[in-house]
């Protein structure tokens, strides 16, 4: 009788252990937390890499998601850059950004590196690329040397270090929380867990806040 209650309730202890383990929440809490807008919206920072076969599977996800952005949401793509070698496909997202053309060729660009299996950080085939795109080689470089594009790039290099990015595609809220696909348990469940942190955020009182009131004396 003894025997029989003691395997019970080990029997019990080890069910309550592995649902505790199924229950972990998907995101982890960024030390320290890093300082955001203040615009008073809840900000959600992607971090990525064009060369990131994860990114790229996940890019149909994120524009999904970005599509019906809360009022109180702001939303950045924001190109890891923990190596040189990274900087130079951050490089061709803040040149595009800074020649008004990021929204059409974002997703070509990820598609000609995935898709077509095109060397982007080629020079000669890059050049040929933007070319073949409708995009003047020669004004991409000298936008891509500019001091927008330079200053983009040092403060990208500062975030991937302050925001400790070692792996991408990471998802940050609040300068706060963040996630990726390892800690959601799955790439599908990447936005679930980002919705989540929305929502912790705004419990906490960083969402958008409301106008103030004024009266004419």
């Amino acid at each position: 009788m003894y025997l029989r209650k003691a395997l019970m309730i080990v029997a019990m202890l080890v069910a309550a252990a592995g649902g505790t383990a199924w229950a972990q929440q998907p995101y982890a809490t960024l030390q320290p937390p890093q300082a955001t807008g203040d615009n008073g919206k809840i900000e959600v920072i992607e971090f990525f890499w064009y060369g990131c076969p994860h990114c790229y599977h996940l890019e149909a996800d994120v524009n999904k998601w970005a599509k019906s952005l809360p009022a109180d949401v702001e939303f950045k793509r924001i190109p890891a850059y923990p190596s040189e070698a990274w900087g130079e496909a951050a490089r061709i997202f803040y040149t595009l950004e800074a020649m008004g053309l990021l929204d059409k060729y974002h997703d070509k660009v990820f598609d000609a590196i995935h898709k077509d299996n095109i060397n982007l950080i080629n020079k000669k085939i890059r050049d040929q690329w933007l070319a073949k795109n409708g995009i003047d080689p020669a004004k991409f470089d000298q936008v891509s040397k500019s001091f927008t594009v330079a200053s983009n790039l040092q403060r990208d290099k500062q975030m991937t270090m302050n925001y400790k990015v070692d792996g991408v595609p990471r998802l940050v809220v609040g300068g706060k929380y963040y996630t990726s696909g390892e800690l959601a348990g799955g790439a599908d469940k990447i936005f679930p867990a980002v919705d989540e942190m929305i929502a912790k955020v705004r419990q906490e009182g960083q969402g958008a806040k409301p106008a103030i009131k004024t009266t004419k004396k």
